[in-house]
């Protein structure tokens, strides 16, 4: 299995009940290996480690852009 990492923004003031629902579903997508929230330094950066042989990073942040229509990709 190949494995990439991606950082993705979700706006600062996204609540805690949403950035939770956001890390699990993102989590239980097929190829996605953990996705979880940076909660002391920066709790608006969701960290995502996932196969990019079985799901593209844009499928990702389309997910994100769902609960958050301004997330933001950054690479890593």
């Amino acid at each position: 299995m190949n494995t990439a990492d991606m950082l993705v923004y979700v706006h600062p003031e996204l609540d805690v009940q949403r950035r939770v629902h956001l890390q699990n579903w993102v989590s239980g997508c097929i190829g996605v290996d953990c996705a979880e929230f940076n909660h002391h330094p920066h709790p608006h950066a969701l960290i995502v480690k996932y196969d990019p042989d079985t799901v593209q990073g844009m499928q990702i942040l389309n997910m994100v852009r769902k609960v958050d229509p301004a997330a933001a990709m950054v690479g890593l």
